[in-house]
């Protein structure tokens, strides 16, 4: 099937030619005559068969008829990150080329001010994340009841991220007789639930079977000690025809600390993790699509949706701790037909983690040896470090010798070297009474110490304090104050 098949608009068929398209992917077959057609969409498709482009490509063709009103905009798409807004946005920039739609990119990291301005002038598309948007909704600078098209993409991302409650009350501002399209990669008992919420009658699209691993993508397995994880992966680098390459670690730490390690041994490498400015992200992200960086080491921020053409091979430093993260990390590379590699490093302590990962996608992951880190099943346990679960075993002790056993003092004159606490037995030397100086006082016999009151537990408190004092009367002495020796005025009949 071509794309001149699905009743698109012709200045879109023509940027789609323009931009080398010709056949749609299966989701894209299947999902934009039911958008054509006013229905509300649930797709789930596996990373990388052009998701996008599945609600794009019909929103370009409905609102190609229509005028955006200031601060009132006309569809709303709801992305997870920053990077795939950006995304989402230039997939406008290139589809709808030969359409005067106003696109307005709504992201935190941004000038709110400029942000502002470019809903003052009326927007056809906006773009956001779900804080952001919240932002000015509050403050009064967007209107939503207008929004005929809401896209929420990468739903099953957007619950692991937490942003389900906003997305709640954002959907609660809008207009009842909307448009709704749903996009994920898998499809947990939460995002059906979401489905039902949000959706009218929906058409449900399942063009592979949820958390698969794309087929052009060949997997390896790597056992290594923690040790030797970052040497392994130089090892990897170096012996593969790498021609650019995600690193994923699991904190963000972990993605300073393995950065700096390749920039310190010499490969070009960047750094990409949710911590860093926007500035510094956009600037990242633009060098490695421009093949001026070799490799991004990422955090999971860049494991949903980024589509960076060409990129041979995905390698995860760390297993994820969710096993859906493993399609989506994978699926960065073999996008569009063409095939890709995918390592992961694996340690003793990751059994659980990889079986879940090995469990989902239905197959087990194929293991390849490297030469000399080659490190079995059974022996990683022994090279890794224990696990904190584990409790460390203490080295037995020698019994301590018995006084019997010493040698005495005569023996130890005789050998040749002096006995250890020699300096403890000789007798300490009397200081004569001249020695002491004259403005020293004679020392004062110490006080009983109080018990600490502070410091003591709860219930030693309580036994304290009801223990029977002695009966002392405590007084003034022999001086009455002249408070009480005042005579009292008398009362006025």
């Amino acid at each position: 099937m071509l794309f001149s098949e699905l009743g698109l608009h012709p200045e879109t068929l023509r940027a789609l030619a323009e931009a080398g398209y010709e056949s749609p992917t299966p989701i894209q077959e299947k999902a934009i005559p039911h958008v054509l057609e006013g229905r509300d969409v649930l797709g789930i498709a596996q990373t990388g068969t052009g998701k996008t482009a599945s609600f794009t490509l019909p929103m370009i063709n409905a609102l190609a008829a229509g005028r955006a009103k200031a601060r009132m905009p006309r569809s709303l798409i709801l992305e997870p990150t920053r990077e795939l807004a950006a995304q989402v946005e230039q997939s406008f920039a290139v589809y709808g080329k030969y359409h005067k739609l106003n696109t307005v990119l709504l992201i935190g990291g941004e000038s709110m001010s400029d942000q502002t301005k470019k809903l003052d002038r009326g927007v056809d598309v906006l773009i956001a994340t779900p804080g952001r948007l919240l932002d000015q909704i509050e403050r009064g600078n967007i209107l939503p009841t207008d929004i005929r098209f809401l896209i929420i993409d990468e739903c099953d991302r957007m619950l692991d991220m937490g942003f389900i409650p906003d997305i709640e009350k954002i959907v609660s501002k809008l207009r009842p007789n909307r448009q709704t399209l749903m996009f994920s990669a898998t499809l947990p008992p939460e995002i059906r639930r979401l489905s039902d919420q949000f959706l009218n009658n929906p058409i449900e699209i399942s063009v592979s079977p949820p958390a698969s691993a794309a087929t052009t993508v060949t997997q390896a397995l790597v056992r290594v000690s923690h040790a030797e994880k970052r040497a392994a992966l130089r090892f990897l680098i170096k012996s593969e025809d790498v021609k650019n390459a995600l690193i994923f670690c699991n904190r963000k730490r972990d993605v300073a600390i393995v950065h700096k390690s390749l920039v310190a041994h010499g490969f070009d490498a960047g750094a990409l993790h949710g911590d860093m400015a926007q500035s510094a992200r956009t600037e990242t992200l633009a060098k490695f699509k421009a093949n001026e960086l070799r490799l991004m080491v990422c955090s999971d921020v860049a494991a949903r949706g980024l589509d960076i053409k060409g990129l041979s091979h995905v390698f995860n430093f760390d297993v994820p701790t969710h096993s859906e993260d493993y399609v989506h990390r994978i699926g960065r590379t073999g996008r569009a037909g063409m095939s890709g590699r995918a390592f992961m490093l694996t340690t003793g302590d990751d059994a659980k983690f990889l079986a879940g990962i090995e469990k989902l996608i239905g197959t087990k992951i194929p293991e390849v040896a490297l030469d000399g880190f080659a490190v079995g099943a059974a022996d990683s346990e022994n090279l890794d470090r224990a696990p904190s679960s584990s409790p460390r075993r203490r080295p037995e002790r020698k019994p301590r010798d018995s006084g019997a056993e010493r040698p005495t003092a005569a023996e130890a004159e005789t050998a040749d070297t002096p006995p250890r606490r020699e300096r403890a037995a000789r007798p300490a030397r009397a200081r004569p009474e001249h020695s002491r100086p004259e403005h020293s006082q004679p020392e004062r016999p110490r006080a009983e110490s109080a018990p600490r009151m502070a410091t003591e537990p709860r219930r030693r408190r309580r036994e304290y304090e009801d223990q029977d004092e002695p009966e002392t009367v405590v007084g003034f002495g022999n001086r009455i104050p002249a408070f009480l020796q005042v005579a009292p005025r008398p009362r006025r009949a």
